[in-house]
């Protein structure tokens, strides 16, 4: 689960960039960075692979000034972990940046538009493309940074909570999400701003806080009132709430242990995992529903299931005679419910077998078998 942390205002960016980098720790991560435009209007961006204490020894001795800012913490997706594959990501020109979470379910139909329009990518993640899909708005509709944004996601398929700077315009912080989540903290008489994935990085500067509800975008200007619109361009109002509480109880959303914050959360998760990819009628947002036959967004089409990676082994997937599910923990409880619901449907055998004893067997297993790994963490020894 990756991490956010974005800062425009008057103080040093880098130095709470960092610490709420540091914050957003317990979400898992294998790679940071850092995106800092300076007085000059310079762009900066320092990435490390591994932790973000790797990341200010990337930058140790470099120029950190600024105060405007992004930073993320990055669990691979779509690329392996890297430098290369690590955000933030900056635009072909070089004058726009981001940092990404979630997935854009059609990235690869959106990379092979721009390459066939002349642009080269230097990654294998989703972001890239999406840093790029912005630029090529930009350019084609001569519009700011948060109209290309807007005509960008309505290109987009997926779950996403994005932040984007424009160097040219190092005064504006452009954030926008559907289906992760995004706060933003606000300074004393809106001298400042704050970005974060939830609320830890922002309880130490301000208690003024505004939740992005999903498919809309928010524009930071220091000295001007937050801004938010819809997909559609509709202002929205601008709902300011106060966290009362302490680093500890917000680290567990209120609740008196972890436990039960978990137990509390799993409603919330299941809504973000099916947001950007199961479209209705009524939530279209100004994105089509996708046909996965063709390949492209169907405007006809009304209700669909998008899930790219089901969807880029479909031969695989439905040629398979077994599926062997591995697995540890609670992981594992969810693989003996997958093999209920995969024998019930699809009247295909499933094996679910514990990783550690998995990886000590020597298993027969056919070329028309299919082995899918579950990690609830991403960092499940046995089960990678």
């Amino acid at each position: 689960m990756c991490g956010i942390v974005g800062y425009i205002g008057h103080r040093n960016a880098y130095d709470i960039l960092v610490k709420g980098l540091h914050r957003l720790e317990y979400r898992g991560y294998d790679s940071a960075g850092v995106a800092l435009i300076n007085a000059a209007d310079e762009l900066h961006v320092y990435k490390a692979k591994g932790k973000v204490s790797d990341l200010e020894a990337a930058a140790a001795g470099k120029d950190c000034s600024g105060t405007v800012g992004i930073a993320h913490t990055r669990w691979a997706t779509h690329g392996e972990p890297s430098v290369r594959n690590a955000h933030p990501h900056v635009s072909e020109s070089g004058n726009l940046v981001i940092v990404h979470n979630g997935i854009i379910e059609n990235f690869a139909l959106l990379r092979d538009q721009l390459t066939e329009r002349g642009y080269h990518f230097h990654s294998d993640t989703d972001t890239e493309v999406l840093v790029y899909l912005i630029e090529y708005a930009q350019q084609t509709h001569h519009c700011h940074l948060a109209e290309a944004v807007r005509l960008a996601l309505q290109k987009c398929i997926g779950a996403y909570a994005i932040a984007v700077l424009d160097r040219r315009d190092p005064h504006t912080l452009v954030a926008a999400r559907k289906g992760s989540p995004m706060v933003i903290g606000i300074g004393q008489d809106n001298s400042e701003f704050f970005i974060a994935s939830d609320a830890t990085p922002i309880a130490e500067y301000t208690k003024d806080v505004v939740y992005v509800d999903d498919e809309q975008i928010a524009v930071c200007r220091p000295g001007h009132p937050l801004q938010i619109t819809d997909l559609r361009n509709q202002p929205v109002d601008v709902a300011v709430k106060q966290i009362d509480m302490d680093l500890d109880m917000l680290d567990k959303g209120g609740f008196p242990h972890y436990m039960l914050k978990e137990i509390f959360d799993q409603p919330h998760c299941l809504r973000d995992c099916m947001r950007g990819r199961l479209f209705a009628e009524d939530d279209m947002g100004g994105n089509a529903a996708y046909d996965p036959a063709s390949g492209y967004a169907d405007p006809n089409v009304h209700n669909d299931v998008v899930l790219s990676a089901v969807r880029n082994n479909r031969e695989r997937l439905l040629s398979a005679t077994r599926f062997i599910i591995v697995a540890c923990g609670t992981s594992w409880h969810a693989g003996l419910i997958g093999k209920q619901l995969i024998e019930h449907y699809c009247k295909i055998p499933v094996e679910v077998d514990y990783a550690s004893e998995f990886r000590y067997r020597d298993p027969v297993i056919y070329p028309t078998d299919v082995v899918i790994a579950i990690s609830q963490s991403g960092e499940t020894a046995d089960t990678l």
